[in-house]
């Protein structure tokens, strides 16, 4: 049986969440491996929703859910989002939940300085969530961060401070804040301590464990591959690698056992905040998707930008992460539609060009090369099977399959759990 690592191939909001629980129900064990809690998944589970940020999607499934090294973890929200679930009547405890003993904390003058950033920054705006998710990986590689496992050792805090001061103090001043206050940061960090640590395990230890028992283990991104770091729409872009090869970094578990990689791609295309975006539609057409789309960010509520799906972005994805095979989401917010058009290449400078380039300026000044296709009457909405999708839809379906050069896994036809058709079963394939 292979692993699964999940990942969205877009801008994030594919409909990772509904994907990685369908997947979770099947699996051993489900970890988080990068990212914070500014990526929101959204679970529809009978007459029940749950939105969750920062814990893995299995948690509501009752597997054993792991968050990763690769993360950085608030531990206020994580207490929140517990304390969320619980009221939902989720089982959440040290038995079935994890977090990485060496996964980095965020803290709330990281918080401060995302969102003295983002204000000082003019038109130079990133768009981020303000939740301090950039800071506190800047901290990670800069070998200040306070980790999960330094809450067992707080009395010998010290060296640490002096460090994370002599750097946030000298921020902080430049933007006329007054410096950390140490006392009261340790005091947060005494009284939060109880509560996280009974959830701090090495989870390299518990993966390789599964590894060697035969589990299956499905790994779970958060955003999408065009908000990596390095391959993604830089400067605005996450602060940390999206795409599938941080599987192995983020969790502890070799490279080797990544397993299928499944990449997630809605029908259409949704960009979250700002950056280039080059099938956006600000016309009634890109209204009507996002009415219809339900496009609105779970973690900030803001409203998505939204266009017609980009198979030279997708394509580029899947090239850069190695995608296995997709799993298709919202063919239903297609349905209705007379024509439907997808990006089969750009023009940049009357020169026709077939990937996305790296430079901002570039990228803001492709043009999108379109295809059109006959829409659809019928509904896709509900389907389990081929044969309950219209034949035009299907062929939409075959075309993107062709242009992306990446085979359709699966197909998700509304945000219930089980109305989805599967093609081919990552977890045997």
């Amino acid at each position: 049986m292979a692993n699964v690592t999940v990942i969205g191939a877009q801008w994030g909001d594919e409909g990772k969440g509904k994907i990685v629980d369908w997947l979770a129900s099947r699996a051993d064990a489900v970890v988080r491996f990068q990212g914070g809690h500014n990526a929101g998944h959204t679970l529809v589970v009978g007459d029940k929703v749950y939105k969750l940020s920062l814990l893995p999607s299995g948690i509501v499934t009752g597997t054993l859910s792991l968050i990763g090294n690769g993360v950085v973890l608030d531990p206020w929200h994580f207490r929140d989002e517990v304390a969320k679930l619980k009221d939902q009547g989720v089982d959440v405890n040290p038995q079935n939940l994890q977090v990485a003993e060496n996964t980095p904390l965020i803290l709330p003058f990281h918080r401060d300085l995302d969102g003295l950033r983002e204000d000082a920054s003019g038109a130079g705006k990133i768009g981020t969530t303000r939740r301090g998710i950039g800071p506190a990986y800047e901290d990670k590689v800069g070998r200040r961060a306070i980790r999960v496992c330094d809450l067992a050792h707080l009395d010998d805090l010290g060296p640490q401070l002096d460090r994370i001061c002599a750097h946030h103090d000298a921020l902080r001043a430049g933007f006329g804040q007054p410096p950390i206050d140490r006392q009261r940061l340790l005091d947060d960090l005494w009284d939060i301590a109880a509560f996280i640590l009974p959830f701090a395990k090495p989870v390299w230890r518990t993966l390789n464990e599964a590894r060697k028992r035969g589990k299956r283990i499905l790994f779970e991104g958060a955003q999408g591959v065009l908000l990596d770091v390095d391959h993604g729409t830089y400067p605005f872009v996450t602060s940390s690698n999206t795409v599938s090869g941080t599987a192995a970094s983020g969790s502890g578990l070799g490279p080797s056992q990544a397993g299928f990689v499944l990449g997630i791609v809605k029908a259409y295309t949704t960009r979250v905040g700002s950056g280039p975006f080059p099938t956006e539609l600000e016309d009634d057409t890109g209204q009507r998707l996002g009415e219809r789309g339900h496009e609105f960010g779970t973690v900030t509520g803001r409203k998505r930008r939204c266009g017609w799906f980009d198979a030279v972005l997708t394509r580029q994805s899947c090239a850069i992460s190695g995608v296995t095979g997709i799993a298709l989401t919202k063919v239903d917010v297609l349905d209705g539609f007379e024509t439907v058009k997808i990006c089969v290449g750009y023009r940049l400078r009357g020169q026709d060009i077939d990937y996305f380039p790296s430079h901002a300026a570039d990228q803001a000044a492709v043009e999108p090369v379109y295809e059109e296709m006959e829409g659809w009457s019928g509904t896709t909405a509900g389907a389990r099977s081929w044969a309950e999708l219209p034949a035009q839809a299907i062929k939409y379906i075959r075309r993107i399959e062709e242009l992306i050069e990446t085979p359709v896994a699966l197909v998700s036809t509304s945000p219930e759990r089980e109305d989805t058709i599967l093609v081919r079963d990552p977890f045997v394939d």
